[in-house]
């Protein structure tokens, strides 16, 4: 197996080609990541991914042709083993809220420097959910509003997230690296703190809880 093959790949999605180019510079230092593709819109994106396998696709919020939580949604159902992360300068409620609700993995402002942006990839790839801190203040203003949704940990909301986009038991496992008995036994605690009896009931409330504001 040669060290191109051993590297974790890296798809940049920004129609501003100077930020890719930095983009590029920033992840090829790593000896562990390398740029497989580049797409200046969703459009590209979809027509590249399929042959480019990314492992990983840093996407902007704001396309041409439409916006990053629409590109999170439809990367998932294409390949749900690919983690996104949104790379974008805009941080408005609605837009947080769609990203996380489709599936990102995590949501990171352009203005963090070089080394937060390596690091935040290292650590989605190793099944964490990354959040910029003005994101955080956000999601935790939303999470106070509810208060069964406020008893749960990271993790647990995490796994909820996880549960309202359809994943099975294995596959929350696979996501997080945790054992298919323990996400069940996670899910049945998530499940009586937030005083559900199913996992549709689960999802259902996870899904409200995003759509508000």
């Amino acid at each position: 197996m040669t060290v191109e093959t051993t590297k974790k790949r890296v798809m940049l999605v920004d129609d501003h080609k100077i930020v890719r180019l930095g983009l590029k510079g920033l992840i090829e230092k790593d000896s562990e990541l390398m740029v497989c593709e580049e797409a200046a819109s969703l459009e590209e994106l979809y027509e590249k991914m399929e042959d480019a396998n990314p492992d990983i696709v840093l996407l902007d919020m704001q396309l041409p042709d439409g916006d990053g939580s629409e590109g999170v949604k439809e990367v998932k159902r294409r390949n749900s083993k690919v983690r996104v992360l949104i790379l974008t300068a805009f941080a408005e409620d609605f837009m947080v809220q769609e990203s996380i609700k489709n599936g990102a993995d995590g949501y990171l402002l352009k203005n963090v420097d070089g080394k937060a942006i390596v690091q935040a990839v290292h650590n989605v790839l190793h099944g964490l959910t990354v959040m910029d801190q003005k994101v955080q203040v956000i999601m935790s203003q939303a999470t106070k509003e509810d208060p069964l949704l406020s008893q749960l940990s990271e993790r647990e909301q995490t796994v909820l997230a996880l549960v309202s986009q359809g994943k099975t038991n294995k596959e929350i496992g696979e996501v997080l690296f945790l054992a298919e008995k323990t996400v069940r036994n996670l899910i049945t605690k998530i499940m009586k703190k937030i005083e559900v009896t199913n996992r549709t009931e689960a999802a259902g409330f996870w899904l409200r809880h995003m759509s508000r504001k």
